[in-house]
């Protein structure tokens, strides 16, 4: 697979090149430079399959000239040990759990498949590699998780102070070794900025062996188009057309649900729900990209955004077909603590608010259009990694799987938003 930049200025790159660079040097996003189709008789059989021979499927069409179809499956059945089912409500009402791999968040299966794809190159080159990551919830959990004790590999996390759940922080404070946390006093943008600015750094560069585990990097991308393929596999009996509705922050999830309709995926309409962090939905209206800066905080922390990284990636993908496919939403706190109430009370369904935000934006799309369809509300995260939210929506303390109850000292060093504080700290810290 080739790769360009969507600055269209630096050259095009293979896919070893681009998920090891992270960032093209003239400040775009790699994307692949052809998106293969997947063939009518995948689409025609696709109910048959397993999640990982999807995944097998789609990973052969992109990356078949880069990674050789066993070592794929090889990778990807180490990778991806967990499912993401899609679990039925109400008559076609179905939320997609992407809450069941390490970190009980949707980032598993970008941090794992990258991790693996890391390894798999780092193996033949026997190179060191030091990934830097911004995060604003569960990105930081799924990266430490999945990059825990990977041989060459130093993980260096950053977080804004205060903006994470504790449960989420303790996922990524608590395990050290080759994982290290920066606690920033800022917001998660502030934190997004100093990682692109050191892959900007060419002194950095040419002295150490960096690259993202954020959504910004093309390997996080692919696997999240597995689940798409997967939750249209297990609906594909209704025989009704399919709706995603998808809680927005950086954009990464949504990007790989149009990467897989530019796939063939069969699917009528996406839906953007964000939080008041509404930059997006806000373009879609008005046709004005306007950043909100500082982002604002809200009890669905993860997607506090005010600058989408992968915005380009959606109109690189989509062009002026984006009113076709996309329709966007944005909701206050309030009315998100309500849906998770709603859905409780309802469907007996327990949510966590970033869930609930993508249940409303699928609900408004139902009673805006009237359409007869199939509708998937997406769930990122299990409502655990939010209990204390929770227990002041709901009145009582829900129950929470053991594998959140995260033991182990805080281990963080807080930094500021400078810059020169931060390229610091790295020169001392890298590997």
């Amino acid at each position: 697979m080739k790769l360009y930049s969507t600055n269209h200025i630096s050259p095009e790159v293979s896919f070893r090149e681009a998920i090891f660079r992270g960032l093209p040097a003239d400040h775009g996003l790699y994307m692949p430079t052809e998106i293969p189709t997947l063939p009518q008789s995948f689409w025609d059989n696709v109910e048959n399959l397993s999640f990982n021979e999807i995944a097998v499927a789609v990973s052969e069409a992109l990356l078949g000239e880069d990674i050789p179809e066993t070592d794929l499956e090889t990778l990807i059945h180490s990778a991806l040990d967990f499912e993401a089912p899609a679990v039925k409500l109400a008559a076609d009402l179905y939320c997609l759990e992407l809450f069941h791999g390490p970190s009980m968040a949707f980032k598993d299966f970008g941090a794992r498949f990258m991790a693996a794809t890391m390894s798999y190159f780092l193996g033949q080159s026997g190179e060191t590699l030091n990934i830097l990551v911004a995060t604003s919830g569960d990105t930081g959990g799924a990266v430490a998780q999945g990059f825990y004790r990977v041989p060459g590999i130093s993980v260096t996390i950053l977080y804004p102070k205060g903006k994470v759940s504790a449960i989420q922080e303790r996922q990524l404070t608590t395990l050290g070794e080759n994982v290290k946390a920066l606690e920033v006093e800022g917001t998660f943008d502030d934190c997004q900025a100093l990682v692109k600015q050191a892959f900007l750094d060419e002194e950095l560069r040419n002295q150490y062996h960096l690259a993202s585990a954020n959504s910004i990097n093309i390997a996080r991308l692919i696997p999240q188009a597995f689940y798409y393929i997967s939750a249209y596999a297990q609906l594909k009996k209704t025989g009704k057309e399919l709706v995603f509705s998808v809680p927005s922050g950086n954009f990464g999830n949504l990007t790989a649900g149009i990467l897989a309709l530019r796939m063939g995926m069969p699917v009528k309409r996406f839906v953007a729900a964000t939080n008041v962090n509404n930059v997006v939905p806000e373009f879609l209206r008005t046709g004005l990209y306007t950043p909100i800066s500082p982002s604002i905080s809200t009890i669905s922390n993860a997607m506090d955004v005010g600058n989408p990284s992968n915005f380009p990636r959606l109109k690189a993908l989509l062009g002026h077909q984006i009113h076709d496919y996309l329709t966007g939403y944005f909701y206050t706190d309030e009315e998100t603590r309500r849906a998770v109430l709603d859905l409780y009370r309802k469907y007996n369904y327990l949510a966590c608010p970033h869930t609930a935000v993508a249940y409303l934006g699928l609900q408004d799309y139902r009673r805006e259009t009237g359409a007869d369809l199939t509708g998937v509300f997406l769930s990122t995260a299990h409502y655990g990694k939010f209990l204390p939210e929770m227990e002041a929506i709901l009145g009582f303390t829900p129950e929470i799987p053991d594998r959140l109850s995260m033991a182990g000292e805080k281990q963080a060093t807080v930094t500021d938003t400078a810059y020169d504080t931060f390229r610091a700290y790295l020169k001392k810290n890298l590997i």
